[in-house]
């Protein structure tokens, strides 16, 4: 088939999304198809008339445009197909605090919130006080994200998340472990236990830093926690109305996993998290990859 891979974009992911797409680029080529590049920061005005060149996209975009379902508009008006979910759902589970409010409504575990729309300035305090988790709500990756533990470091916590977008999400620090859950169709894959090797949570250099990260699949924990990540995992693709595939993170608190948010375009790199679950049940990347755009072409 003739492949459009649309990688890039101006979302400060740029370089996590670059990285992954040399992979998948690889990966594509090695299933025998023609690849064709297409970087939304210089070539948006093109997005159309080259997909309609094509016989389907592969999307690797994080942040917006991308996982903000612009793209995936854009696709449909040219009646190009693509993997993943379609552009509502790929809004929704993009903003942070309404997915939570899906979540919450469908019954899932998923931490308190409170969304800002601009710095509260001096004397603001969340109302769960301290400590807590500061980041934008549109974005991924955990750039513009701060733990917060005294009320001298929010100043610099909401400046770092404000300077990622418009809106914050500030979200009570819970204690326990993470853990991340992809869904490839209609499957849960096994369970990936996180355990970052230097700072206290999960964050950029632990994601995409070779090894900066312990990252256990399957997850050595008890069978009806894992079935309950699954299940929830399951939950929230279903409750979203996603396709394809996603990827949820949580907190275990007890034997209780914490939803914090979904993925619809999960990380694609060497280091990233839905490979090497799928690797866990016996699919290579280019096979993920072929069962990716199998996904697509039948939705």
């Amino acid at each position: 088939m003739k492949i459009l891979l649309i990688a890039g974009g101006w979302s400060s992911e740029r370089e996590v999304s670059l990285s992954g797409a040399r992979q998948i680029r690889t990966a594509l080529e090695k299933l025998g198809h023609n690849v064709t590049d297409l970087d939304p920061l210089g070539q948006f005005d093109s997005i159309m008339e080259a997909a309609r060149a094509h016989d389907f996209a592969f999307l690797n975009l994080h942040g917006s445009p991308g996982e903000d379902g612009l793209i995936q508009a854009l696709l449909h008006a040219a009646h190009c197909p693509y993997q993943g979910s379609g552009p509502e759902a790929s809004f929704l589970a993009l903003n942070k605090a309404a997915s939570k409010q899906i979540f919450r409504s469908g019954g899932l575990v998923t931490a308190d919130w409170e969304l800002l729309t601009a710095n509260p300035g001096p004397g603001w305090r969340p109302r769960f006080g301290l400590p807590a988790f500061f980041k934008p709500n549109n974005g991924g990756s955990s750039l513009g994200m701060s733990l917060v533990r005294a009320e001298s470091e929010l100043p610099a916590a909401l400046e770092a998340a404000f300077a990622q977008g418009r809106e914050v999400l500030a979200e009570p620090a819970l204690e326990g472990l993470e853990v991340t859950c992809a869904v490839l169709g209609a499957a849960a894959l096994p369970p990936i236990l996180i355990k970052p090797k230097a700072g206290v949570f999960f964050d950029y250099e632990s994601k995409y830093v070779q090894d900066a990260a312990e990252e256990i699949c399957p997850a050595p924990l008890p069978e009806d926690i894992l079935d309950t990540v699954r299940r929830a995992s399951l939950k929230a693709h279903t409750l979203l109305g996603l396709s394809g595939y996603s990827r949820s993170d949580f907190i275990l608190t007890g034997d209780t996993p914490v939803l914090l948010e979904v993925n619809t375009l999960p990380g694609m790199t060497a280091t990233s998290l839905l490979p090497k679950a799928a690797a866990a049940v016996g699919l290579d990347f280019p096979a993920l990859i072929a069962r990716l755009i199998e996904l697509g072409l039948a939705a």
